[in-house]
């Protein structure tokens, strides 16, 4: 079957409700995805599977009002906290940052895989990491790659399901969440963490806003030292002063320079199946994108990679085995970038 095939079939069968199938069609992806190398969608795609046969099963045999029911009705209303579960393949050979960045990435890594050591001479392990700086510049790159390092599973919260409007709610979803994730021994990732330091607006529940900075401490006090939380945001400003003092790594992410301009366009082309038409104009291109994101930078590059591979084959000329980037395209597109950073 096509991918094609699978859309439809998993269309068609989620209209009709027909479980059987539908699970039938999951199975078949899962094991197209593994022949396929996509480990990272059969892994993810199985855990779907697992927990909603295990639902299934649960629900057929829990009586209502029961403890087990309740736990089970809790283990759902966990599930609603959570954006993602995702496992990862990268590793430090995806990150450009500052070098010092790095470093302290790789000695946090170390420690997790000496856990036995330190913990033998009765020394603490780093497991709280506050990632802060401007959009697009790998602060969630780089949870991805401590969690493809260690080889531990990424929960990704879902801040607008945390966050209540109901008094005391937002901390007692932050506690089921964080409860849950230490006994799967896991990474919690929560992107936007300075949201939750304005639940609601300061004026208005400034009590509500203490309660939630109270309970985060807490649960970092808490934590088991193999699970490990990373918070990222754009606004470090905006974070509590006591809840900034709790992370154990504080790491400040700013757009490149311009010798980490020249590596994420090497990693981006490191396949060796495109080079620059004009050397020179290239390394103008790299120039002018200073000031500019991570991001930005990279999708400019792959829009005039695809824009001039598309050319070629719209103009049916022979693909050679480098094709040429147009890099008056590439500029282009570095400008609109730019033009839209100044609006």
């Amino acid at each position: 079957m096509t991918q094609l095939d699978f859309i439809k079939d998993l269309a068609k069968y989620g209209l009709e409700n027909n479980r059987e199938k539908l699970l039938s069609i999951v199975n078949e992806i899962i094991e197209y995805s593994k022949n396929t190398k996509k480990i990272n969608l059969a892994v993810q795609l199985q855990s779907y599977v697992r927990d909603f046969s295990k639902g299934e099963n649960d629900s057929k045999l829990l009586k209502v009002g029961s403890p087990a029911y309740f736990r089970h009705q809790d283990e759902r209303d966990i599930d609603e906290l959570i954006l993602q579960r995702l496992t990862s393949e990268y590793s430090f050979n995806n990150l450009v940052c500052d070098e010092s960045i790095k470093n302290k990435l790789l000695h946090f890594i170390n420690e997790h895989n000496s856990i036995g050591l330190l913990t033998e001479y009765g020394l603490p392990v780093s497991n709280k990491v506050l990632l802060h700086g401007p959009s697009g510049c790998g602060k969630t790159l780089a949870s991805y790659v401590i969690a493809g390092e260690l080889k531990k599973t990424m929960v990704v919260v879902n801040l607008g399901a945390i966050v209540s409007a109901k008094l005391g709610e937002t901390s007692k979803n932050l506690a089921k969440l964080f409860r849950k994730a230490a006994s799967e021994d896991c990474i919690i990732f929560i992107d936007e963490f300075d949201s939750l330091g304005k639940v609601r607006d300061y004026s208005q529940d400034h009590g509500e806003m203490k309660r939630v900075v109270n309970t985060i401490l807490q649960l970092f006090d808490y934590l088991p030292q193999t699970s490990i939380v990373i918070a990222a945001t754009n606004q470090v400003e905006m974070i509590d002063d006591a809840l900034m003092r709790r992370f154990d790594l504080n790491l400040k992410f700013d757009v490149p320079k311009l010798n980490q301009i020249k590596d994420l366009v090497n990693l981006t082309l490191k396949s060796g199946k495109f080079k620059f038409d004009k050397l020179t104009t290239a390394s103008a291109v790299e120039k002018a994108a200073l000031g500019l994101s991570y991001y930005s930078i990279q999708k400019t590059l792959i829009v005039a990679i695809k824009q001039s591979l598309l050319k070629l084959n719209r103009d049916n000329k022979t693909i050679p085995l480098k094709t040429l980037i147009d890099t008056n395209v590439w500029k282009s597109l570095i400008d609109d970038e730019r033009s839209a950073l100044l609006k």
